[in-house]
């Protein structure tokens, strides 16, 4: 089974140009209760480098593009994000790992909890450990 896991949103559009919508709970599968995003990286960058505990994510590249890698401890997968109407979810005790920022990327990430600390693994020795029991 892939870890990667894109959604596909519904552009709307006409010659005054595209619209996307994302609706917690419809084209989401959880409530959004943080909206974050990353900007200014240039591609040398490398950013990410954690799993969350309990948290979901779906990431967005709604301008530019960057490389995030998934893994989940047994597989890695990369993706490429480069599409403002595709997202990919990032699930709990998945690593990640985004790079290869263009210099106008703007990754726009939906989180399913407030920002809370207690729910990062930072380190990747004990990600494999918390995946491994």
């Amino acid at each position: 089974m892939s870890l990667i896991r894109e959604l596909e949103f519904k552009e709307l559009g006409d010659d005054r140009g595209n619209l996307v919508a994302i609706e917690a709970n419809k084209t989401i599968p959880f409530p959004i209760k943080r909206v974050y995003y990353i900007y200014g990286s240039s591609p040398e960058v490398e950013r990410g480098f954690h799993a969350h505990k309990t948290l979901q994510q779906i990431a967005v590249s709604v301008a530019g593009s960057c490389t995030m890698l998934l893994d989940d401890g047994h597989k890695k997968e990369e993706v490429l994000m480069d599409s403002p109407n595709k997202g990919t979810l990032i699930e709990p005790l998945v690593w990640h790992e985004m790079r290869d920022f263009t210099e106008d990327c703007v990754l726009l990430v939906l989180a399913s909890d407030h920002y809370d600390e207690s729910d990062y693994i930072r380190d990747y020795d004990d990600f494999l450990k918390q995946v491994s029991q």
